[in-house]
């Protein structure tokens, strides 16, 4: 056995590159997945027959020592049970031999309450998962962190955290952020607090916090895991607790756009709505942004709902299937119900009024959808509320190209309408995203609404305007807004559309959606830049950040494409798609399918979605758009 002092990784610095360089201990993880795990399938089988016999578990003819790397009396297993509709059922030991702990673990399963609510026969209903602890090391409480890629690094989903006093220990294991849908180290310290005797004396998780951070009694360790779960008559390999997406796959992504795109439809309400928000570990509908709202009456966001639409209409590219035409025009029926009417200087405006407020961007991406849909759909019926649209967005421009943020807000002249503000008031609604919804939408109007060439030259005067001002100014007066990781995706895609009118491809236009997807670029995780081999494809504001598998910014990322391409700038443009299919192997991860939702309370439900994060077990209907609609796009530039 390793002495333990050398079993801590210390990672070099690559001073010409200025990041670390993991290439070879991230080359032997990758190589270990890559191995036979039949030994492990078998040991799951005899585990399946000996929790239903109740029989012991012999397994000294299997070879597993390679893939667990058992150290007697140190090593921490856990075997869990997992069924829709339960909870999770677990239990961990650690003993002389590998055989005694997992007998152990059968044994104290077999004698819990709950084991009758699991079908351990039915291969296909009762999941099994075996998770073994390695690389276990002595860490200082004030070392733990998660910014940097050090021996104190906490990576959710991959590393586990142990107490320990008075010789026994209470663990955080590194799935434990999936079941959980944790993304981070406060929330294993408030988890661990709990279970270990400090939980017992008070029910604050704050005061349990406090308790245990100014404890000297406890030891603390880190560890890494390996764990496989059943899945029918396979084993699955886990990293992250999840399964493994190791190249780009067109099958793959297709798959997600069209399987995710049913999702949204099959829960849609009758009014036209989506399913807005579900939280996969509890089985409920309560936002984490609005956690106090009733179950009558949950929250709802008109601007995401139009991102449904949209999702519709780019699987209805994909497909053809008519399905998806008709389930974006009932959605659409629903944004013209909350819509309402002033008078501009064009005529009749129409915007999106909702939730007490008449947003810029509510309007701006419904007249997106609206002008999406007519394009792929041929239908013109809604002609004249789209005209409406436009000029509601025309008259939201300010004299020096600024798209003002809000036409109603009940925080603002008594929620009524803002015809004239202050540049206090202008400066506090302004949205960082909403000129760029509104931009996009003026674009598909501008070059494909043929029936009325006035309203079209004013869109085009009054958006050149806005553009300037947008890409120009926004920068200086609003340069508190913009982050490290550039975001206005929105905007991205604007410049795409408004680009293929050549009198728009001016040099600032283009420099932005170049110069900020070399950006984004530059900040993605490559395959030996971060220590955790699922990184690659992931964003980064700061490097060390936990990865961002970001749909929203990688629909940016394919207009920068589209745009190169429409160019003629093939090598910028081969290079930006071959960024995109990293980004969207990354992304792959957070699509919730038979073999991963093992975790989840209803797997039936939540099936097909897509997440928010790589451990979070959330699902919103904007989290299956942004990436879905990357897909779409991605697909269709192949």
């Amino acid at each position: 056995m390793l002495n333990k002092s050398l079993r801590l990784i210390f990672y070099t610095v690559n001073a010409k590159i200025g990041v670390m360089d993991f290439t070879k201990s991230n080359d032997k993880e990758r190589a270990y997945y890559n191995q036979d795990f039949s030994p492990v399938n078998e040991l799951l089988r005899r585990i399946r027959k000996a929790l239903i016999s109740h029989e012991k578990l012999n397994i000294n003819d299997l070879e597993l020592f390679e893939i667990f790397e058992f150290i007697p009396n140190e090593t921490i297993v856990y075997i869990t049970l997992f069924q829709t509709g339960n909870r999770y059922n677990r239990y961990g030991s650690k003993r002389s031999t590998f055989e005694a702990t997992l007998n152990r673990d059968i044994e104290m399963l077999l004698t819990s309450k709950r084991i009758k609510d699991f079908d351990i026969v039915n291969e296909n209903s009762c999941r099994i998962m075996i998770e073994c602890g390695y690389d276990r090391v002595p860490i200082k409480r004030k070392f733990l962190n998660t910014e940097r890629f050090d021996n104190g690094r906490f990576e959710p989903g991959v590393s586990g955290l142990e107490l320990r006093k008075d010789g026994i220990s209470y663990y955080y294991m590194p799935t434990d952020a999936i079941l959980l849908s944790h993304m981070g180290l406060n929330k294993a310290v408030e988890t661990l607090a709990k279970r270990s005797p400090i939980g017992k004396l008070t029910n604050k998780i704050s005061e349990r916090v406090k308790i245990l951070l100014s404890s000297k009694d406890y030891e603390y360790y880190l560890f890494k895991s390996r764990a496989f779960i059943t899945f029918k008559d396979k084993v699955l390999p886990l990293y992250r607790g999840n399964i493994r997406f190791t190249e780009f796959d067109r099958d793959v992504m297709y798959n997600q756009v069209v399987n995710s795109s049913e999702w949204l439809i099959d829960n849609m309400y009758d009014d036209g709505r989506f399913l807005y928000y579900y939280n996969c570990t509890d089985d409920n509908f309560v936002d984490h942004e609005h956690p106090s709202r009733h179950s009558d009456n949950l929250y709802y966001n008109d601007l995401r709902h139009c991102g449904g639409i949209i999702t519709l209409l780019r699987a209805f590219q994909l497909t053809k299937d008519d399905k998806f035409i008709q389930s974006a025009k009932k959605a659409i029926n629903w944004n013209i119900s909350i819509t309402k009417e002033h008078e501009t200087r064009w005529g009749t405006g129409y915007y999106a009024f909702y939730n007490q407020k008449a947003k810029l961007g509510g309007t701006g991406v419904l007249l997106t959808a609206l002008m999406q849909y007519r394009n792929i759909s041929g239908d013109k019926s809604y002609d004249e509320y789209i005209k409406g649209y436009v000029r509601h967005l025309l008259s939201r421009i300010y004299d020096n190209g600024e798209f003002l943020g809000y036409y109603i807000h009940p925080l603002y002249q008594d929620g009524n309408p803002l015809i004239s503000m202050s540049d206090a008031e202008r400066k506090e609604t302004f949205s960082f995203y909403y000129p760029g919804e509104a931009l996009l939408g003026l674009g598909l109007f501008a070059n494909n609404f043929k029936e009325d060439n006035d309203l079209v030259n004013e869109v085009r005067r009054m958006s050149e305007i806005a553009l300037d001002w947008i890409i120009d100014e926004r920068p200086k007066i609003y340069a508190d807004l913009f982050t490290a990781l550039p975001s206005d995706a929105w905007l991205m895609q604007a410049v795409e559309e408004w680009a293929k009118d050549e009198h728009f491809r001016k040099e600032n236009y283009l420099n932005f959606v170049f110069g900020d997807a070399n950006t984004m670029i530059k900040k993605t995780y490559t395959a030996n830049n971060s220590p955790y081999i699922d990184f690659e494809g992931g964003y980064y504001y700061n490097y060390g950040d936990h990865f961002y598998p970001d749909g929203a910014r990688s629909e940016g990322l394919i207009a920068a494409y589209y745009l190169a391409k429409e160019l003629g700038r093939d090598e910028l443009a081969q290079n930006i798609l071959n960024a995109c299919k990293k980004v969207a192997t990354c992304l792959f991860h957070l699509y919730n399918s038979e073999e991963n939702t093992y975790s989840h309370l209803n797997s039936l439900r939540s099936v097909r979605s897509i997440r928010f994060k790589a451990t979070r077990q959330w699902v919103r209907v904007d989290s299956v758009q942004h990436v879905a609609c990357f897909f779409a796009r991605l697909f269709m530039a192949e």
